[in-house]
């Protein structure tokens, strides 16, 4: 580490005086043994990795069944997100609205001061700067991480473009995301992820898992980049982005929001059916998680994904419902809270094999036996950190610096009864009416209660920086200013179910042909119906052949049951009531006339 710290002093690295002064202020406070600065060259990190694996803070696996491989294993009591103790931190509570937990920015940084004084003691602080968005392109926006996470520096080197270059793109006085983390002592009861929007700061203390520490995800490019967007006119969402390429060879591309569990990575990365790959129909990822869009040049919506890899929840993930998940975890990858099977020295989780390992130790470090034992050998959320490169349908456009055209805008969620398996909105207002109102509902593995609707607006409700109501006003101010040009808006439900709650759509790479009459729509090519919520595709217009779906499957899966839909307008209505005077008139406008259409009688 010697030789790395003499190679990377600060000022062989940046002339940015108050960026120096910062990182100094900061090292006062949490008084590191040591600072290095990551300059993002191999050799620097192979000595990082090297470091983490002689402390035990990474083991390295199988170098030929899982080249590149690493396992990470956190606290117990770190493991997944903790929204309850997530701050937006403005001026006036009113303007982090009703959906985030909020602190006076003066009183949060008393709270925290104490909590980060002297926390680096026997530690060495890293200086992680990196750029969400290729670094000087349109897009691109720059933050500087302090972190005493040898975890947290690894796997930013995979999730973001990092290093001198970001620092040359700063030059002397560039604007930057402050970002502040310290794993201290990992106390749950003093865990904080504080979020300062009017001085672009970020402060997480007491956890070293996930988005939790790694401040470039939920952090910075969404809470933080969400009211970035909104004074600058742009979006920052928790979508992904899709491109599928038909057999003529035309590539239309898709921004799609889904709350957790709702296969969100499984779309992203899709394997066509037989019967579409044989006709040539193609999937092309550019981004599984987070979606930054603009107004083009050509008054367009064009979006890029602002990361350089994939942080995703890896239990489940099979043969059959991820491959090209699994093709891009089997290297180069970070694995964390996985079981670790000790016959080959392997990253294992629930759904990989049917048959597990006797002989393993589990995501706790315990000895574990797959077949005798009642606990999982994976923590439920365990997570893998996978290089971009990796992903076999990766498309060629990924890091064009101005993004790819959006030609459709999906919402999603999980329902058993209520959405169809597919409508379009009428327009881009009852396009935001149709993100504003997206609801799963809970399973008993999640909660011991079955169909409890959680409303997640875009997918957006943990990671809406501001206040949502006027996040919808600065959807709706968007569609102002891409009129005509505006995408067309979907909404998808895979979760439909019969009477016996067996589901009716089979998901996975299936949903191709969903997303065939979506893109058929937005070139003029399919026809609609019209109903309550939206326009619906003929039966005729979804192809079956070959999905063991039946044409009258599918004709339930369309219906809609207007005494259920009431039952949601009054939900809709509560949820909406949250935000009092601030609702935009245009969703209640768009409310009204649902409840108006599901009243109507048939002619």
């Amino acid at each position: 580490m010697e030789q790395i710290e003499e190679e990377n002093r600060p000022m062989e690295l940046t002339r940015h005086q108050e960026l120096l002064s910062w990182v100094a202020a900061q090292a006062a406070l949490t008084r590191p043994d040591n600072i290095v600065w990551i300059d993002g060259s191999k050799a620097q990190l192979n000595a990082l990795r090297a470091q983490a694996v002689s402390t035990g803070e990474l083991l390295e696996l199988n170098g030929d069944k899982q080249p590149g491989c690493w396992l990470h294993r956190t606290e117990v009591s770190d493991v997944a997100r903790v929204e309850g103790r997530t701050f937006i931190c403005c001026e006036r509570e009113e303007d982090a609205g009703p959906t985030n937990h909020w602190m006076a920015p003066d009183e949060m940084r008393a709270l925290l001061r104490p909590l980060y004084d002297g926390c680096m003691r026997g530690r060495t602080m890293y200086v992680i700067p990196y750029s969400m968005g290729v670094v000087d392109s349109p897009f691109a926006r720059y933050g500087v991480e302090l972190t005493d996470s040898l975890y947290v520096v690894l796997s930013m080197a995979i999730m973001t473009r990092f290093g001198r270059p970001v620092l040359d793109a700063l030059g002397d006085t560039g604007e930057y995301v402050k970002c502040l983390h310290a794993k201290a002592d990992i106390d749950p009861d003093r865990r904080y992820i504080a979020h300062f929007p009017q001085d672009n700061t970020i402060m997480s203390v007491n956890s070293d898992y996930g988005g939790n520490a790694l401040l470039c995800k939920k952090c910075f490019s969404l809470r933080i980049a969400s009211v970035q967007g909104r004074s600058q006119g742009w979006l920052a969402e928790h979508m992904l982005i899709l491109g599928v390429e038909n057999p003529r060879g035309e590539v239309r591309y898709l921004a799609a929001a889904f709350p957790s569990a709702c296969g969100k990575t499984d779309l992203a990365m899709l394997t066509p059916p037989e019967r579409y790959r044989a006709q040539g129909w193609k999937i092309w990822c550019v981004g599984d998680d987070i979606a930054w869009l603009r107004v083009g040049p050509d008054g367009r919506l064009w979006a890029m994904n602002p990361e350089n890899g994939y942080l995703g929840v890896i239990p489940g993930v099979s043969p059959k419902t991820g491959p090209n998940i699994l093709a891009t975890v089997s290297r180069d990858t970070l694995f964390t809270n996985t079981a670790q099977n000790l016959d080959d020295d392997t990253a294992w989780w629930e759904g990989l094999s049917d048959t597990p390992p006797r002989h393993a130790l589990d995501w706790k470090g315990n000895p574990w036996d797959g077949a005798l034992s009642e606990e999982k050998g994976a923590q439920a959320n365990a997570r893998f950190c996978s290089p971009i490169t990796n992903c076999p349908c990766l498309s060629p456009e990924y890091e064009n610096p101005a993004g790819v055209p959006i030609s459709a805008i999906v919402f999603g969620g999980r329902r058993a009864k209520v959405a169809p398996l597919v409508y379009q909105s009428r327009d881009w207002v009852h396009g935001v009416f149709a993100g504003s109102i997206m609801a799963s509902e809970t399973t008993a593995a999640a909660t011991g209660k079955v169909g409890v609707v959680r409303r997640d607006p875009m997918a957006m409700l943990p990671f809406c920086g501001y206040n949502m109501a006027d996040y919808w006003r600065h959807w709706l101010e968007m569609g102002a200013l891409l009129g005509d040009n505006a995408p067309l808006v979907f909404h998808v439900n895979w979760f439909r179910t019969d009477g016996d709650g067996k589901l009716l759509w089979p998901g996975f790479g299936e949903n191709l042909r969903v997303l065939e009459w979506m893109l058929r729509r937005c070139g003029g090519e399919a026809e609609a119906v019209e109903s309550p919520v939206g326009l619906l595709p003929r039966t005729e217009d979804i192809d079956l052949e070959g999905s063991g779906v039946t044409r009258t499957a599918l004709e339930n899966l369309l219906s809609i049951d207007k005494a259920l839909w009431r039952d949601d307008v009054a939900d809709i209505r509560a949820f909406y009531a949250r935000f009092g005077g601030r609702l935009p008139q245009e969703l209640e406008q768009a409310l009204h006339e649902l409840e108006a259409g599901l009243n109507e009688r048939p002619s």
